[in-house]
């Protein structure tokens, strides 16, 4: 059964003052039917700008998709216009996201009932009676009390957790195959940050679609996701099933991340252990591994060249030159 969403060699660039940034530099990876996969890596390595690129919000200019396809449904996404009538078919109705920031999503002057009124008007087509009335199940669902009264509210109005709550009811409005949720948790407290998961994930399994979790909160892929893709300066690095990338980490980069997790089974006054050093710069890329400089690994390492993903395991690949035999995190 092919994948649902497909992504080969997907490329995106920004043109700045100093040159072009690779923000994105040929990326492959797919999403099955009904599977959760999180999309892991820190700030600045491209988890965003290439799910924006799979529907096309990337702003030209600066950006631009400079290579790669977009399969979804037997069809290359990327050979529609941003702005063509099958791309707009597309966004809401069948693929769908979760933006990090609420506030700056969620337009200011119209009330919350409007917004997602909007969405489902457009594309199930139902009258502004039916809409509303699909609006306020919608919300009663994600945990929004007194939902009939608070459809007419404005994003102010909403916490910051009910309008991560709000955002959640429109993106699964349309019942879309594919829900990618970018940072879904940014700047909520623990406990809500708990809450909004777990009404995200409800929503999933009622409607059944898939779901990407953009993050770089180890924790929440480790209870969600089946598979994982890490990612660094736009790249993948490693990618494979969650019990594959936790327990058996193949990349140092990985295992990095995962020795910088505080764990409740460790000893109190255990030191993290920073990932020293910067990310290389995006506009000039080194002809070799991008994570040497800051790998603990590089003395091992007498390869001067760039790796490529290579196969360790069943559905396990990794990009580097070191075979580090795996590092179990005990996370899972």
């Amino acid at each position: 059964m092919p994948p649902l969403l497909e992504v080969k060699n997907l490329k995106v660039t920004f043109d700045t003052m100093a040159g072009t940034v690779k923000a994105v530099d040929g990326i492959s990876y797919h999403i099955d039917e009904e599977e959760v996969v999180g999309l892991v890596g820190e700030s600045g390595c491209g988890k965003s700008v290439s799910q924006m690129a799979t529907i096309q919000l990337i702003s030209t200019p600066p950006g631009h998709i400079t290579g790669g396809e977009v399969i979804f449904e037997g069809q290359d996404l990327l050979k529609y216009k941003a702005d063509s009538n099958q791309m707009r078919a597309i966004r809401g109705a069948k693929i769908s996201m979760i933006f990090q920031e609420p506030m700056t999503s969620l337009n200011p002057v119209f009330t919350i009932g409007d917004q997602i009124t909007e969405t489902i008007s457009l594309h199930l087509k139902l009258n502004h009676q039916d809409a509303k009335q699909r609006a306020i199940e919608l919300l009663e669902q994600v945990g929004i009390p007194d939902a009939a009264m608070r459809i007419d509210n404005y994003p102010h109005q909403f916490s910051g957790g009910m309008r991560q709550r709000a955002m959640i009811a429109m993106a699964v409005s349309c019942h879309p195959k594919l829900v990618i949720a970018d940072e879904p948790t940014t700047a909520l407290d623990v406990t809500t940050q708990a809450q909004v998961l777990e009404v995200m994930m409800a929503m999933v399994k009622k409607i059944h679609n898939s779901l990407v979790i953009v993050t770089h909160n180890l924790g929440v892929v480790a209870r969600y996701a089946q598979r994982i893709y890490v990612m660094y300066a736009g790249r993948i690095v490693e990618a494979g099933t969650s019990d594959d990338v936790f327990n058996n980490p193949r990349h140092p980069y990985t295992i990095a991340l995962l020795k910088s997790v505080p764990r409740l089974d460790e000893p109190r006054g255990r030191q993290l252990v920073p990932i020293f050093g910067l990310p290389p710069n995006l506009i000039d890329m080194p002809p070799v591994c991008a994570f040497r400089t800051r790998c603990s690994l590089a003395g091992q390492c007498k390869k001067e060249t760039d790796p490529d993903l290579r196969q360790v395991g069943d559905n396990h690949f990794v990009r580097c030159h070191i075979d580090t035999k795996g590092e179990s995190s005990g996370i899972l």
